[in-house]
């Protein structure tokens, strides 16, 4: 794909919950079976309707306890971090793994982290197993998606950059194009990204075929059976 082929794909994105870029990646495909979704309930920073679209900057953190490594090591670690989040193709978003799982206190994401990451880096958001904080305090613009929400940083702390990161079955490697709302989040597979935009179109049109009698009010038995059939045929 072309960069202004990208672009477009990713305004449109952009303009797209996560359920539905979802659904037109197993029309992409020509079968149901995408797995490459966050496999359980989040939290959400963001207002309803905002949307992360990004290609991945990848981590991995850890919290519950302190690092062994002599501090000089921990803030050069740290400093890596940064320039990794700094670096890469724009849209960003950053996928953090916390390697702690379901035993993960330590929130990473937080005002400040939030603030650097938006108003330094450039990114859009963050998607993350882990940890947040300072709900009331997230600048706008960047929304988190999260395991949880708690109160402290714990002992969190990078453990390795750009490598491969799994948030809740999620898989994803450095650069692959991210789609996040408050539903979850989504790995777009490469091979489907010169398809997507057209797989968006013939979605809605097969929703249309049962939604837009629906939304003019209610329908008989029989001229719904008429319209699921269309739209079976219409779907994937």
């Amino acid at each position: 794909m072309t960069p202004t082929d990208i672009n477009t794909l990713i305004t449109r994105l952009q303009s797209c919950d996560t359920p539905t870029v979802c659904n037109a990646i197993e029309v992409a495909q020509g079968k149901r079976g995408f797995d490459g979704f966050t496999h359980r309930t989040v939290e959400w920073s963001g207002k309803p309707d905002d949307r992360i679209v990004g290609f991945a900057r990848t981590a991995r953190i850890a919290g519950v306890i302190p690092p062994a490594d002599p501090p000089e090591d921990i803030r050069a670690r740290r400093m890596a971090y940064f320039e990794a989040m700094n670096d890469g193709p724009r849209p960003g978003v950053a996928v953090i793994e916390d390697m702690d799982g379901e035993a993960a206190l330590g929130a990473w994401w937080g005002e400040v982290h939030a603030q650097v990451h938006q108003n330094v880096f450039g990114l859009g958001g963050a998607v993350t197993n882990g940890v947040m904080r300072d709900l009331g305090d997230m600048p706008d613009g960047f929304p988190v998606l999260a395991g949880s929400v708690g109160p402290s940083h714990g002992f969190v702390h990078v453990r390795d950059v750009g490598t491969p990161v799994t948030v809740f079955g999620m898989r994803v490697e450095q650069g692959d194009l991210v789609h996040a709302d408050r539903h979850g989040a989504i790995c777009v597979p490469t091979e489907v990204l010169p398809l997507l935009n057209a797989a968006i179109d013939r979605l809605i049109a097969a929703e249309a075929v049962v939604l837009d009698p629906l939304n003019d009010g209610p329908v008989d038995f029989e001229t719904f059976k008429d319209l699921w059939a269309g739209f079976e045929k219409a779907r994937t």
